[in-house]
């Protein structure tokens, strides 16, 4: 087991981890990323940006790139690997990887992000960011006088379906029960919408297309049993979120939803352990959101470190071999 000394580790190479990663490396801070897969989070499962300033239209791999190579220009090291634990000892953060290496630091960034929870239906990961999509703000846009159907019941999948309803020339609302779980309020605006119809007691076993993009969805009636071909040009599913903190063997503050909470300075309760993006209780999911999380945690795990190093000796960022 190799053992490790850094300033700062980044836990997550979406936008805002590499954000962090960047701010913490241009303070001259030894800083690490750990990401399990690609850099850039959700991301991934998006094929164009519209909504990134700076940028009127930009692919999302390229947007990827540039954030990669500009943390990297000031020395943050990203490295491949999966995050198995993360806990306190004493006043060193330890992050253990599946790998069973250990990383130790003064302080830990959390910026995991989250998964929206997948129906796990032919076709949905085949035609992701090419007509299956799992953020309206994101992706609503590029549907624009086109069919839109939604997938849920929940307030998530009612509030988004409104917003989408601003692009869509029609909104189909498929749901597996008979009423929705969504705030009366909520439901009330959503129904009163001419765009909108809900497909009741129903759920999709597929989603299929052609050339490269979704047409159209297998339905069943979950109470008939009746199968059918429903068109629509883009599928959006809101069936739940799940913050990625597993590994967090620690009590750390969090909301009834398992997102973690922090303070103005995105710190936790837990000294030297910050948050940003995805992992954290907001109101929306956004780059621009993550990396402005970012920006703050970094600075204040910047501040917090100065203050901390005038307390205790910084160790040596050497790697050593130590027995299991």
């Amino acid at each position: 087991m190799a053992v490790s000394y850094h300033d700062v580790i980044v836990i997550g190479a979406g936008p805002a981890g590499l954000c962090a990663g960047l701010y913490t490396a241009r303070a001259r801070l030894d800083t690490v990323i750990l990401e399990k897969m690609a850099p850039g989070g959700q991301l991934i499962n998006t094929s164009l940006i519209e909504d990134y300033p700076g940028f009127e239209s930009i692919d999302a791999a390229d947007l990827i790139q540039k954030m990669v190579s500009h943390t990297q220009a000031f020395g943050a090291q990203i490295l491949t690997t999966e995050v198995s634990e993360v806990f306190s000892d004493g006043w060193q953060k330890v992050v253990r990887t599946a790998d069973g290496d250990e990383y130790r630091a003064g302080a830990v960034i959390i910026s995991s992000g989250g998964s929206p929870t997948p129906l796990n239906i032919p076709g949905e990961f085949e035609y992701a960011g090419r007509g299956v999509s799992y953020c309206a703000v994101c992706d609503g846009a590029f549907f624009r006088d086109r069919v839109i159907t939604v997938v849920g019941g929940g307030d998530s999948a009612v509030e988004e379906g409104l917003f989408l309803t601003r692009f869509a020339s029609k909104l189909y609302l498929v749901h597996r029960r008979d009423k929705l779980r969504a705030q009366q309020i909520i439901q009330d605006r959503f129904i009163a919408n001419p765009t909108t119809e809900i497909i009741w007691d129903t759920v999709a076993d597929e989603i299929i297309g052609d050339d490269g993009a979704v047409t159209g969805m297998r339905l069943r009636n979950v109470k008939t049993g009746e199968e059918w071909v429903h068109e629509t040009d883009g599928v959006f599913i809101f069936i739940g979120f799940d913050p990625n903190t597993d590994f967090i063997k620690e009590p750390v503050e969090r909301d009834e939803n398992g997102y973690l909470i922090g303070g103005s300075h995105m710190e936790t309760d837990v000294p030297g352990l910050f948050i940003a993006g995805d992992v954290r209780t907001q109101l929306t999911k956004q780059i621009t959101t993550a990396v402005g999380d970012a920006t703050t945690a970094a600075v204040a795990a910047t501040h917090y470190l100065e203050d901390l190093y005038d307390r205790v000796e910084r160790p040596e960022t050497v790697a050593t071999e130590v027995s299991a």
